[in-house]
């Protein structure tokens, strides 16, 4: 892809891969959800097994397009409610259920997308063996920080140089501390995550339009309270066991072909 990978943009340095604005992380954020939402769309369901920042590939655009399905596995069918497999994928992204058991499910992918968007947002990656003792693992450094609003400033790349929405971070924190909820049942599905990231993204397209005024508060902080609320509405129907809300009739897939 002309573009390379996701992990290239966020990690590695050089004139080539320059870091990533805030808005290209939520667009690139959102394509990705999309195409983990089409694999789980459908009766039968495709549990991806393997997200991560270097399976997401990037156009000329910075359309994100999911890649190398090698250890993709179809989803549990009738009344079962995982399948069973030996575990495999990368370590920092799996999620501790199917670490410790086997078990997979949609819910596993929505645990790696949460270490995704995670390191979408730090600048971070999901293990780093080079950084201080007690920060070597993403997801066991930042979740403190992710239930205080006021510390999420803490958390965020450092080379993103201020250029940020801070409530449309609070929201992208929350939701990300959603998708590693331990509880596999507490975490959203994906069409509830790209329902969010929708809303956010709306809500940036409406300030660019408008600008701020004067005397009131921007566009994103009203869109951070609302997708805050989506997200609690989807997840209670989503628990209450009744129909998930979906994002349009026949979603696109955002998918490539692996090599």
């Amino acid at each position: 892809m002309p573009r390379g990978s996701l992990e290239n943009h966020l990690f590695r340095r050089g004139s080539y891969f320059q870091p990533l604005s805030w808005n290209l992380r939520m667009k690139v954020a959102l394509g990705a959800a999309k195409g983990l939402a089409y694999l789980h769309s459908g009766e039968a369901k495709v549990i991806y097994r393997d997200f991560k920042t270097s399976n997401i590939l990037l156009d000329t655009d910075y359309s994100a397009k999911l890649s190398d399905f090698g250890l993709a596995k179809d989803g549990p069918v009738g009344e079962k409610s995982h399948v069973s497999t030996r575990v495999m994928g990368t370590y920092g992204y799996a999620a501790p259920e199917y670490l410790s058991t086997g078990h997979l499910t949609a819910k596993s992918d929505i645990y790696s997308f949460g270490v995704v968007l995670l390191e979408v947002l730090s600048g971070r990656r999901a293990i780093d063996k080079n950084r201080p003792q007690g920060e070597h693992n993403l997801v066991e450094w930042a979740r403190p920080y992710l239930t205080h609003k006021r510390k999420i400033f803490r958390i965020l790349d450092t080379r993103l140089e201020g250029q940020y929405n801070l409530d449309g971070a609070q929201a992208i924190a929350a939701l990300s501390l959603e998708c590693l909820s331990y509880e596999a049942k507490m975490r959203p599905t994906m069409d509830a995550v790209v329902t969010i990231l929708e809303e956010l993204q709306d809500s940036g397209e409406a300030e660019k339009r408008q600008g701020p005024k004067a005397g009131t508060k921007q566009a994103p902080a009203a869109a951070a309270a609302s997708a805050s609320k989506s997200s609690r509405r989807l997840r209670r129907r989503t628990l209450g066991g009744t129909k998930e809300t979906t994002v349009g009739p026949n979603p696109k897939p955002l998918l490539a072909r692996s090599r």
